[in-house]
């Protein structure tokens, strides 16, 4: 619904919207409110709209006395709950339809006045059949090879209804979305004109008790209690040095010893730029938490304290916790000056979203892994691959001692010697999933995609691999052969070896999810990666972009992706979401993907306390990446220069 409400906003440029979940609130409460709103939106689902759990309130809107009458305008499953209410059959479609743009055939009149030849994206397995000579009357229509003509289009033949069962707020929908939206406006006008009805102004004493909604864009609800401390200043040196290697830096830094932790970011091929070591102490400040504690384990010097979470969560902690950590006046060339470095947990993100999480009992699914898991770097190492360079910095007070005894001693580095041999004991040991169970959820997932339960689903599950590798020199890090074996087989711009105790990880991948500059003109920019074709001799660039953009599947997941974090970035920065590339080819070390870019700004008016503020709440709404938060009213009320 936030995209919807983006495209109201740009259609209505002054327009005030309240976006309300279908189930919060009652029909009867509704009714109380509707007459200070100008219109509605019912948005998208998923979902039925013969499921009362799925269109909650909606139904009745429908069904609303003429006394509470305003113009109403679906999307997708809005249209078929419009439809269905008045005679209308539901059938599914014999092909589903997700992320897929099709031509729309329209009547160019009504709320597709002017609209012209245009094409849409479309969400839906389910579609209607409307009653012949019944109130629905149909609009636009669409003629699919496997479906036959597909109903896109709609008005109540007497009332200020009007539906699309497409995505008018989708980035590939063209003309049929914000000229449609206009038109939709224009009729609403033109209705209340006709009928006499005015929008009452907001009493105050109603505006200061209303819980109806949230208004759009979303208020940040990571709340930091902490004052601003005196910021702290970063201290660094540039190496002469342009002939450094990262292995070489981390094993001189000690990451061979397995019982001390450890961070590195790489970027270990092209496009990415710059590399983050991090040089730990036993004073590096580790924060850890687990989904249902009440408190946050914090370690320094081998103590570890609990700092109660009550009243507040995990983010607002966190927030917290970096406001006191200010860091200015680092090389403005780099990235990173200093921080926080570890993992999130999937989980983490799920339970934000306040679903209950089952943890399989699983042998390899050890609970003592957090889900939270970070270490404070203050004194690191950053080495620039496109230069050459190679930055040592500190953000303690006073540390310009271990900065230039550091630096002079990189300067001096010569290769490692030889690590011990590993030798194999024997193959590795695979326990994949159970066959006959993974084969049975897949069968369920196609079952929910037919249903119209979700748009996308994917389908995961845990495979552990047992390595049984000796070494006579005990102590040494197994987990930094394997990833430095790792990063020679498939070296990627976004690589890392984090070692938390207990958790070590190993990535290698060519997506970064998201990124949040500095201010000021702070962007918030991710990169979603669906798409994949293996590197061989014979694939060429044009072989690639012909089996990738021209494959509607790889396409149309992709699309899904970017929509989704439209939807997630135009909730809480506003209006200022753009899709600054859309389904290209991009060539990384083994690999071609097919790469989008959606990027958000904040306003110039937006302070430094809240920029820092919306980086967490960018974060946490992002997690898990690509889920659609379901909203199902949207209210919009029109600004008056007199209110």
């Amino acid at each position: 619904m936030s995209s919807l409400a983006a495209l109201c906003q740009q259609g209505i440029p002054n327009a005030i919207t309240t976006i309300i979940k279908n189930d919060e609130v009652d029909i009867e409460t509704l009714r109380l409110y509707l007459p200070y709103y100008d219109a509605v939106i019912v948005g998208p689902g998923p979902g039925s709209p013969e499921n009362p759990q799925d269109v909650g309130i909606v139904k009745d809107l429908w069904k609303l006395p003429d006394k509470d009458l305003l113009p109403i305008f679906g999307v997708c499953l809005g249209l078929q709950s419009l439809a269905i209410e008045h005679g209308a059959t539901l059938q599914r479609l014999t092909a589903v339809k997700h992320g897929q743009i099709s031509p729309i055939i329209h009547v160019s009149k009504d709320i597709f006045e002017n609209v012209g030849t245009t094409s849409a994206v479309r969400y839906h397995s389910l579609h209607v059949e409307l009653k012949q000579d019944g109130p629905i009357e149909e609009l636009a229509w669409t003629n699919d090879a496997e479906n036959g003509r597909v109903v896109m289009g709609v008005r109540h033949r007497s009332r200020p209804f009007w539906g699309v069962q497409y995505h008018p707020e989708s980035i590939c929908t063209d003309r049929g979305g914000l000229d449609v939206l206009c038109n939709f406006w224009r009729l609403s006008r033109e209705w209340c004109s006709q009928t006499g009805r005015r929008t009452l102004s907001w009493p105050s004493e109603l505006a200061r008790g209303c819980k109806l909604g949230r208004l759009w864009p979303y208020a940040c609800s990571i709340q930091s209690n902490a004052k601003n401390s005196k910021p702290i200043t970063a201290h660094s040196v540039k190496l002469r040095r342009s002939d450094l290697s990262i292995i070489d830096i981390c094993e001189a830094l000690g990451v061979s010893s397995e019982s001390s932790d450890f961070v590195l970011l790489e970027s270990a091929s092209q496009p990415g730029q710059f590399s983050v070591i991090g040089s730990l102490s036993p004073s590096s400040l580790r924060i850890q938490y687990r989904i249902g504690n009440t408190y946050v384990e914090v370690r320094k010097c081998g103590q570890t304290s609990h700092e109660n979470l009550d009243p507040s969560d995990i983010w607002s902690w966190l927030a917290d916790f970096m406001k006191n950590r200010n860091v200015i006046n680092g090389d403005p060339e780099i990235p990173f000056w200093g921080g926080l470095v570890g993992y999130l947990s999937y989980e983490l993100g799920v339970d934000t979203l306040k679903v209950s999480l089952k943890r399989e009992a699983k042998k390899y699914s050890d609970r003592s892994h957090p889900d939270v898991n970070l270490v404070f770097v203050e004194r690191s190492i950053v080495m620039d691959s496109k230069t050459g360079s190679t930055i040592v910095q500190s953000i303690l007070p006073r540390d310009h001692c271990w900065v230039n005894t550091m630096a002079n001693r990189l300067e001096e580095l010569g290769p490692s010697p030889p690590t011990e041999t590993w030798s194999s004991r024997g193959e590795p040991v695979v326990d994949l999933p159970d066959k006959t169970r993974y084969i049975s959820q897949i069968h369920q997932a196609k079952q929910h995609l037919a249903a119209g339960d979700s748009y996308e689903l994917c389908l995961t599950a845990q495979t552990q691999v047992s390595l049984p590798f000796s070494c006579s020199n005990k102590g040494v890090s197994s987990s930094w052969e394997h990833y430095k074996q790792l990063r020679k087989i498939n070296p990627a711009p976004h690589s890392a070896y984090l070692r938390l105790h207990p958790s070590t990880l190993l990535t290698s991948s060519p997506e970064r999810f998201l990124s949040y500059s500095r201010r000021p003109g702070t962007v918030c920019q991710l990169r979603p990666i669906k798409g994949t074709v293996r590197k061989r001799p014979h694939i060429t660039r044009a072989m690639a972009e012909e089996l990738l953009i021209g494959s509607p599947k790889e396409v149309a997941e992709n699309l899904m992706i970017v929509d989704l974090i439209r939807h997630d970035l135009h909730g809480f920065i506003g209006q200022d979401v753009q899709v600054k590339q859309f389904c290209s080819v991009e060539e990384y070390e083994t690999v071609w993907q097919l790469v989008s870019v959606i990027e958000g700004k904040l306003g110039d008016n937006t302070t430094p306390e809240l920029e820092d503020q919306l980086g967490w709440e960018v974060l946490q709404r992002c997690l898990p990446p690509g889920v659609h938060s379901t909203f199902l009213v949207e209210a919009t009320s029109h600004y008056r220069q007199e209110a």
